[in-house]
Order: C-alpha cells, then sequence, then structure tokens
C-alpha cells in the first residue's frame, strides 16, 4: 500500500470528537426542521377572530363574562377545550394554575361537554375552579373557526393578539400573554 493511499484512508476516519459533531449537526437541522413544521401546521389550525365575534358570554353557573372589558386592562387567555378531549386532560391543571395565579384573566370554552350540570360534575371532580362557558353545540367554536382542541386565543382591548393550539407549557403561556401587554 503506497502512502498515499494510507493517507487518504485516515483523511476518511472521522475522530470521535468530528462524530460528535457531526451527529449535534444531525439533530440541530432535524430540530430546526420539526419546529418550522409545528409552527407552520399552528399557524394553519390556529383559531381565527371573527369579524363580529360574541364576547359577551355567560359561563355554565350562569354568570356574566364580559371578554372585551376582562381584556381591557390585562390580555385575557381564552382557552378552547372539551371534557371528552385527552390532550385537554394534560393541558387543563396548567390553565388551571394560570387562572389560580390571577395575573391575567382566563375563561374557557368548554365544547361539547354535555349539559351544564354534566359539566359542574366534571369540574368538580377535576378541582378545576377556572371560568368555564358551556359551548353544548360548538357554535362559539366553530364561530371562531377552531379547528382542534385544546386551541387558545390571546385577546388585548377585545381584539386577538394570539392564537395557538396543542400542549403548551405554563411558561409558553405566561410569556405570550407578557408579550401581549407589552404590545401597543
Amino acid at each position: 500500500m503506497t502512502t498515499d493511499s494510507k493517507n487518504s484512508k485516515k483523511a476518511l476516519k472521522k475522530s470521535p470528537k468530528q462524530k460528535v459533531l457531526s451527529v449535534l449537526k444531525t439533530i440541530l437541522i432535524y430540530g430546526l426542521i420539526v419546529a418550522l413544521i409545528y409552527t407552520a401546521v399552528n399557524w394553519w389550525r390556529q383559531p381565527v377572530m371573527p369579524a363580529n365575534p360574541q364576547l359577551q358570554l355567560t359561563d355554565y353557573q350562569g354568570q356574566a363574562v364580559d371578554l372585551a372589558a376582562l381584556s381591557e386592562n390585562k390580555p385575557t387567555l381564552i382557552y378552547f377545550w372539551g371534557t371528552w378531549c385527552p390532550i385537554c386532560s394534560v393541558t387543563s391543571p396548567t390553565i388551571d394554575k394560570l387562572a389560580a395565579a390571577d395575573n391575567y384573566p382566563v375563561v374557557t370554552i368548554a365544547i361539547k361537554s354535555g349539559s351544564d350540570q354534566e359539566l359542574h360534575t366534571y369540574m368538580s371532580e377535576h378541582n378545576y375552579r377556572f371560568t368555564t362557558v358551556n359551548d353544548q353545540e360548538g357554535e362559539i367554536f366553530a364561530d371562531w373557526q377552531g379547528q382542534v382542541t385544546p386551541s387558545y386565543v390571546i385577546l388585548k382591548d377585545g381584539k386577538m393578539t394570539q392564537g395557538l393550539t396543542g400542549i403548551q407549557p405554563e411558561w409558553s403561556l405566561k410569556l405570550r400573554l407578557w408579550l401581549s401587554s407589552i404590545q401597543t
């Protein structure tokens, strides 16, 4: 074997450091691709604010809920969910924590989740204390062109500033609410 062929074989072999860097580069590239796809799908599936939204609602306990008034001073999180939604069983405890913290108004809309009494029973069994509007027929969600649960809308001054879907960690929702509060 000639010296040139030995040197070219050595050049083809990667050092452990080069292998690690190659793996990290691959992970970064695939991570960015997944993040871009996730962002695009989330944008496509997000709720859309209707031209004339119904912002005066009544919760399942008969209390008036004025989303426009709630969102005047602070951004308001609207959380569309269902008692039948398995992902919502993961996200609803986070929403309950946000509502209990009382830093921002939180209003939830339970989609096709039964009668007011059935919803009350579900809320009691899960110890949820957040304000909930019972959208028995799914009309409110349809008006917002909702496609999937859970979905979220952030309102500021009666206007939608953000919409998103899927599992959202608490820090992400807090960050989005804060960002909406500093927008003019």
